[in-house]
């Protein structure tokens, strides 16, 4: 199995520990690992990183310019 580092900004981990704001930061959180998980497995099926030229590449990212995916459902919080 392989292993996949996550890198994230420590003021989202302050919003999730604060009652404001914790469903937008859990929102946040979600959209930042979704994001680096597929940009990892992008990496990994093509055999090249963004950008990277090399002769194992296999194939193309299509629309890979620095976009990322947001998401629009919101978290429902329980009571």
């Amino acid at each position: 199995m392989a292993q996949l580092q996550i890198n994230m900004e420590s003021e989202l981990l302050h919003e999730l520990f604060s009652k404001d704001g914790r469903d937008a930061a859990f929102s946040k959180l979600l959209e930042t690992i979704l994001n680096q998980v597929l940009s990892h497995e992008a990496t990994e099926q093509l055999g090249a990183k963004p950008y990277e030229r090399n002769k194992d590449r296999i194939g193309y990212r299509n629309g890979g310019y620095g976009i990322s995916f947001e998401l629009s459902k919101k978290v429902a919080s329980h009571k």
